[in-house]
């Protein structure tokens, strides 16, 4: 996931320059709306599956008319009801909804302003709210890709036992920011999230670009692992670094993990664009479900959702 109108993810960045670590600058990136899923047998009837709220009242960098419009797309495609909500979290706003979606929401103060503080973007009330909607039986997805996401989602996240580190997710290079998690290195997990309903929904790959890495308390359960040799950049400004940047080992932190709480049900995850289809820079290049290098992300996200709303166990 990249900065804006000014940022934008390549194979290898940062760029190593005056030994300060640095973004390239690039065209800004935008939903690659051609794409779709195809659909042998969608798991809801056209429109009358369970009702899945995006939240857009917190400033959030993706919304359904922009970076995650192919996400909403999807959903739709599936079944499901998908509609954005723009008030502040409830029990009135989250009535009648079996999902709610948040994907990377900010404080107003870090709206164009990606530097340290990084304010939550969730009053008590809203956190109070939606842990009580989770344990009565709703569920949550919860996505906060890199600093400074991971500082305005971590009040929420921290309800659930999940702690974040506001930083970006690189190997010890500095250069490679894009992880494949795959069931063969033991970093994907075997787990409902994984099996889907049969052979033809089985996930054994995943691909994310940057993002963050957080850790969870027990019972959780991981389901993305960062492999040893993978560091967390936390610096003062997004996408600025250099010698002097606090740094924390990454192996074994997480960039995707689920849990049940309560009644509910929450899936959290460290990365956005791995279930967006964007295209970025001059070269109009794919990043996300729309990548080659990521072919079944796409399935990864349906059955996140069908674990979401009940198509498939719970898992240990």
């Amino acid at each position: 996931m990249s900065r804006g109108a000014s940022w934008r993810w390549v194979a290898a960045l940062p760029l190593i320059a005056a030994g300060r670590f640095v973004s390239p600058a690039g065209a800004q990136q935008v939903a690659d709306s051609a794409f779709s899923v195809p659909f042998i047998a969608p798991a809801y009837p056209g429109g009358a599956g369970p009702v899945v709220l995006l939240d857009e009242a917190h400033a959030n960098f993706h919304t359904l008319d922009g970076r995650y419009f192919v996400f909403g797309k999807v959903l739709r495609q599936d079944g499901y009801q998908v509609r954005p909500s723009r008030v502040p979290l409830s029990a009135a706003a989250l009535a009648g909804a079996r999902v709610l979606v948040i994907a990377n929401a900010l404080h107003p103060s870090n709206t164009g302003k990606w530097e340290l503080p990084t304010l939550s973007a969730f009053a008590a009330a809203e956190i109070t709210a939606v842990r009580a909607w989770v344990e009565a039986g709703g569920s949550l997805l919860l996505i906060a890709d890199h600093m400074p996401f991971p500082g305005a989602a971590s009040a929420l996240a921290a309800a659930f036992g999940v702690h974040m580190r506001n930083g970006f997710a690189f190997d010890s290079s500095r250069t490679i920011s894009r992880f494949s998690f795959t069931r063969a290195s033991g970093r994907l997990a075997a787990h409902p999230v994984t099996d889907g309903r049969d052979a033809t929904e089985r996930v054994d790959s995943v691909v994310a670009f940057t993002g963050q890495a957080f850790h969870v308390d027990a019972p959780a359960r991981a389901l993305m692992t960062l492999d040893r040799g993978t560091i967390v950049l936390e610096p003062h400004v997004a996408w600025q670094f250099d010698e002097k940047t606090p740094t924390v080992p990454g192996a074994g932190l997480l960039q995707g993990a689920v849990l049940t709480y309560g009644k509910g049900r929450v899936a959290i995850f460290g990365e956005a664009a791995m279930f967006s289809a964007q295209l970025g820079g001059a070269r109009r290049l794919p990043m996300g479900m729309n990548d080659p290098a990521a072919p079944q992300n796409p399935q990864f996200l349906l059955n996140v959702m069908h674990w979401l709303s009940g198509l498939l166990p719970a898992g240990r």
